[in-house]
């Protein structure tokens, strides 16, 4: 099912829904344009168009696969940054245990692709959907579902929803990672109610406690460190008050982009527990990295010696006004670039064919469709210029393009991968 799903994409035909892709290439299906292997900046293309470089990706795609397997960790990246099949399918045969999701439309989008795994790192008490998981549990013994639970009330909508169904739904308590945090259970007192709660019900399972550490407040590596130890300590004392009689596997979870170095530091020091442990970490930016946040935080920053991710996004701009010595305008802004937490950075400037690196250009606001430029006197920038941007924050990189090439360093597009946001 999820190779013919894939295969599918690629009969989908090319017209005005995908910015970016030459307007000639009208009415070709996806796989026939692909085939074609034209070249990003002289087949046609218009700006702005994103790019994701294929040497970075499947440079990102192995670093991570060998830094999971280095540790001893299980890996469900989270799928939300791209919600991209073709990338989620790469990233299984990377060796991903499955792929993490918020929203229940995200996991409905996994499920038409053949994902046969699939944590929710998020609470879920919507009858809709936990009706519509339930049917998909009950027609597939080989789909594993799990799911954040953090309130009594919570758990209580759940079983009323799930009633009647043949499998039980396998949940997690939540641990939140500070009194200031997003959701989670705040205290361990309140860990047990909840538990509770769950083993008094037939529809629900409990298999493990998870969390997520990039909420811990001031974060500071022993900040962090020390709530993963008390995350992990729940998990043992459940073990031992034997709260865990039904699972086949104990589940242990966290990690964002942020901390996953700590992540595998505690996860280390699990003790052997009554059932085998699944130690699940759960970054998701890593697959294409950026060339702000992420870059700046990143773990491998602490841990050289692990290796680097590589920003594979570059987004393809050009120079419609030169006002001034002092400022210039591109034809791309929030429409087209990431700009939640840093906003875009001038890289490379592309004129006859010939790339030079962005002396003196930066880029200062973003309007709905410009981006705004302050350029230096050592700026060498005219109408019609090539602007190579990178962005910041992948997870608001993907949702704006719903067809993105995939090019190789000279620039040929080797694929193109598909969204759905």
């Amino acid at each position: 099912m999820a190779s013919e799903a894939l295969a599918r994409l690629a009969t989908e035909r090319v017209d005005h829904r995908f910015k970016g892709l030459p307007p000639d290439a009208d009415g070709l299906t996806v796989g026939e344009l692909a085939a074609q292997r034209r070249n990003l900046f002289t087949d046609g293309f218009a700006t702005p168009v994103l790019a994701l470089s294929a040497e970075r990706l499947a440079h990102n795609l192995g670093l991570m696969e060998t830094y999971a397997t280095r540790h001893g960790l299980a890996f469900a990246p989270h799928g939300k940054t791209s919600m991209a099949p073709q990338l989620f399918q790469r990233q299984i045969e990377h060796g991903a245990w499955g792929i993490t999701l918020a929203v229940p439309h995200q996991v409905r989008v996994a499920r038409a692709f053949g994902v046969q795994r699939v944590f929710l790192a998020n609470e879920l008490v919507d009858p809709a959907a936990l009706r519509w998981i339930s049917a998909r549990l009950d027609a597939d013994d080989g789909f594993r579902f799990v799911c954040y639970v953090d309130s009594v009330r919570g758990v209580r909508l759940m079983d009323a929803a799930l009633r009647g169904a043949s499998r039980p739904l396998d949940v997690v308590v939540e641990l939140a990672a500070g009194e200031d945090a997003r959701t989670g259970v705040r205290t361990e007192a309140e860990c047990v109610a909840v538990a509770d709660a769950v083993a008094a019900t037939r529809t629900l399972r409990l298999v493990g406690v998870a969390g997520y550490e990039g909420e811990v407040p001031q974060a500071t590596p022993e900040r962090v460190h020390a709530w993963l130890r008390r995350l992990v300590a729940l998990a043992v004392d459940f073990d031992e008050a034997g709260r865990f009689p039904r699972a086949g596997e104990i589940v242990v979870s966290a990690g964002g982009s942020a901390w996953f170095d700590a992540v595998a530091d505690v996860f280390a020091e699990i003790p052997e527990l009554s059932a085998p442990v699944l130690k699940l970490l759960r970054s998701g930016a890593y697959v294409s990295h950026d060339d702000g946040h992420y870059r700046k935080i990143t773990p491998f920053n602490r841990v050289p010696e692990e290796g680097a991710l590589e920003p594979a996004f570059r987004l393809w701009t050009q120079v419609v006004s030169r006002p001034c010595a002092e400022q210039a305008f591109v034809n791309a802004g929030k429409r087209d670039a990431a700009y939640d937490l840093d906003l875009p950075f001038a890289q490379v400037v592309r004129r006859d064919g010939v790339e030079r690196p962005a002396t003196g250009i930066e880029v200062t606001a973003l309007s709905d469709q410009h981006a705004w430029l302050r350029t230096a006197p050592e700026a060498d920038l005219e109408v019609g210029d090539w602007l190579g941007l990178g962005l910041s924050h992948p997870c608001t990189s993907f949702d704006k393009w719903p067809l993105i090439p995939v090019a190789e360093a000279d620039g040929t597009v080797v694929d193109y991968i598909r969204t759905f946001f």
